[in-house]
């Protein structure tokens, strides 16, 4: 699954106003956040996860862990912030970030 360059475009312009999510502290990625991140993206679609490690390369390898782990694609990566999508089985209009 693999975004357009105008998909990419379109889910930073939503992803401008939204609120991270989850925060992911530097102890790693624990059952309980792979399950809150699985669930927030089978709601939302399209959320942003906050990344509170020190080291660049631990929070690029997190990111890529996550990603894999949840079935979810990068969309941007900007500081310590990932804004992830993975379009859900059956969305909810009254929940969807892409919907509203």
């Amino acid at each position: 699954m693999s975004l357009t360059p105008e998909q990419k475009k379109h889910f930073r312009t939503l992803g401008h106003n939204l609120n991270p999510i989850v925060m992911v502290a530097g102890n790693g990625l624990s059952e309980n956040i792979q399950l809150e991140v699985d669930r927030a993206l089978e709601d939302h679609e399209l959320i942003k996860v906050k990344f509170s490690v020190g080291d660049r390369t631990v929070k690029k390898n997190m990111i890529r862990e996550l990603c894999a782990i949840v079935e979810a694609e990068l969309v941007q990566e900007i500081g310590n912030i990932a804004l992830l999508y993975r379009a859900a089985q059956d969305p909810n209009p009254k929940l969807s970030n892409l919907m509203r």
